[in-house]
């Protein structure tokens, strides 16, 4: 079996802790490989990354890649470039939202992979999958020592109140749904319905929403006010800050992110602006 050392620019929560994994350094004397892969999530790290693959071609052959340069998903691979636990199921979406990249890297297609094990769900949108398809990651979630987390977003338009159920049925730890532009909110407030009545409440923190803020036009009473849209649509909000490719933003937007994206401050806010 080859021995792939895994360099990462920038550590989230899903990159993976074994052994074979570096964060933004570069090799040692100790380090040995038969290949190393720098995989690159965000567009801003790739000037560290290029440099990065010159001083690591003295360990091994390497190889860059990652969402960062707009290429094709491959097969996913548990534990490779996630850490274990986090699944990807299929890859790409049918939306073409502005600010999203995925469509566009993915051929504007739509792919189900084979559903491997894991409980953190990334699909780009797992709901516009065929049924059989879900399905089967249903069936695989059942099954996990943990309870299931909808981390890549799941879209609210596509929610029925039959899959509602199914949802609630899993017993969810966290299921984020996304409120990025103006028609977005009408299918929040819906889908809010419908996983209320399948037995959902606010109170158990399950049902987050991300919301798209900061971009060109954007204003903190506007980013505001569509925090308390999700809220009252059933959601605990999360602030998503919007970066372009070289990864800019102010510094008062990203204090306005803080604000909204810690999830005791967010709850505190939503009670103090928006109350129940």
């Amino acid at each position: 079996m080859s021995r792939i050392i895994r360099v990462f620019p920038t550590k989230t929560h899903a990159t993976p802790d074994d052994e074979l994994v570096r964060i933004r350094i570069t090799p040692s004397l100790f380090d040995e490989a038969d290949e190393v892969h720098i995989s690159v999530a965000f567009t801003w790290d790739i000037p560290w990354a290029e440099w990065a693959a010159r001083q690591w071609k003295c360990v091994a052959p390497v190889k860059v890649g990652g969402p960062a340069y707009n290429e094709p998903g491959g097969e996913f691979i548990p534990g490779m470039y996630m850490k274990h636990g986090y699944v990807i199921t299929s890859r790409g979406c049918l939306n073409r939202c502005w600010f999203c990249q995925v469509p566009k890297r993915e051929g504007f297609q739509l792919r189900e992979l084979p559903v491997r094990d894991g409980w953190i769900v990334t699909d780009d949108n797992l709901l516009a999958c065929s049924e059989n398809h879900i399905n089967e990651v249903f069936d695989m979630l059942s099954r996990q020592p943990h309870r299931p987390q909808f981390v890549g977003g799941l879209e609210a338009a596509l929610l029925t109140p039959d899959m509602a159920v199914r949802l609630k049925g899993l017993k969810p730890e966290r299921m984020y749904f996304a409120y990025d532009t103006p028609n977005d909110l009408d299918p929040l407030k819906q889908a809010g319905k419908y996983l209320l009545n399948a037995g959902f409440t606010k109170a158990s923190n399950t049902l987050k929403c991300y919301v798209l803020c900061g971009y060109k036009g954007d204003t903190f009473d506007k980013a505001q006010k569509r925090m308390g849209e999700a809220w009252k649509a059933g959601f605990m909000p999360m602030a998503m800050l919007y970066r372009d490719h070289k990864g800019d933003y102010t510094k008062s937007w990203k204090q306005f992110q803080c604000q909204w994206a810690n999830p005791r401050i967010t709850y505190c806010n939503c009670h103090k602006y928006f109350g129940e």
